[in-house]
């Protein structure tokens, strides 16, 4: 089991699926988290959650990843109270459509490239000065096989997933001589809401559970972890494989 204890951990995309389990596991291991997400349901749920599993009561961050203002005071407030960041797991992201490119509406489109990119973008410029406050600062950027695969129908989505591994390879670039660690990590088909709606025909329960996922994420973020810069891919329920950049 890694011990996070001390450290402090923000979660886009906390109150279901992936990032709620893995904001789960992380306070599991000792991290103080910083739960986002727009569901104050789901967010009140997880600290629930983590308070009957032992770990720190969470921060509860209630807001829409749209809001760019809302991502410049988190990296403010995030300063004022503890003055750093380990971790933070940018998991938070919507699907759009499966549809034809040519018949994707423009407000469609905007939407995924704002909460999917901009907001990532966003994201990683309000905390990146935290992160380096940290003596071992760990990104990790939850992509997908449909940015390399680009299946049809799936354009806008796979766009933004590129987009974003293209933004975790800079950044990581930017910083290999600092503590400060990045990955992009493609988790794989997984129960979620996001997978039912992009394929509702699926048996769910032929999937990995969102919380079998996010115990192999935790060794991604924690400061033994010295990679930088690689996308590393979980299936059947292990991280087997990665790609180095070119």
């Amino acid at each position: 089991m890694i011990d996070l204890t001390g450290r402090i951990a923000l979660v886009t995309g906390a109150s279901r699926g992936i990032g709620y389990f893995t904001a789960l596991a992380l306070a599991k291991a000792g991290a103080q988290v910083i739960a986002c997400a727009r569901t104050v349901g789901g967010l009140e749920d997880l600290d629930d959650a983590i308070k009957a599993a032992g770990g720190l009561p969470a921060t509860l961050v209630p807001f829409d990843l749209a809001d760019m203002t809302a991502i410049d005071k988190l990296g403010g407030a995030i300063h004022e109270r503890w003055g750093k960041l380990d971790i933070l797991v940018a998991n938070a992201g919507v699907l759009g459509v499966i549809s034809p490119i040519g018949h994707v509406e423009a407000k469609v489109f905007e939407k995924v490239m704002t909460v999917n990119v901009t907001a990532t973008w966003r994201l990683i410029r309000s905390v990146d000065p935290l992160l380096q406050q940290s003596d071992a600062g760990r990104a990790l950027i939850l992509s997908s096989s449909a940015a390399h695969k680009c299946k049809p129908f799936w354009g806008p989505y796979s766009a933004s997933k590129a987009a974003v591994e293209a933004l975790a390879r800079t950044w990581a670039g930017e910083t290999q001589r600092l503590p400060l660690r990045i990955l992009s990590v493609d988790p794989g088909a997984t129960r979620t809401a996001m997978r039912a709606q992009a394929i509702p025909g699926e048996d769910p329960q032929t999937l990995p559970h969102p919380s079998e996922v996010a115990e192999k994420l935790l060794p991604l973020v924690g400061p033994d972890q010295t990679e930088t810069g690689k996308l590393f891919i979980v299936r059947e329920n292990r991280i087997v494989d990665y790609r180095l950049p070119d």
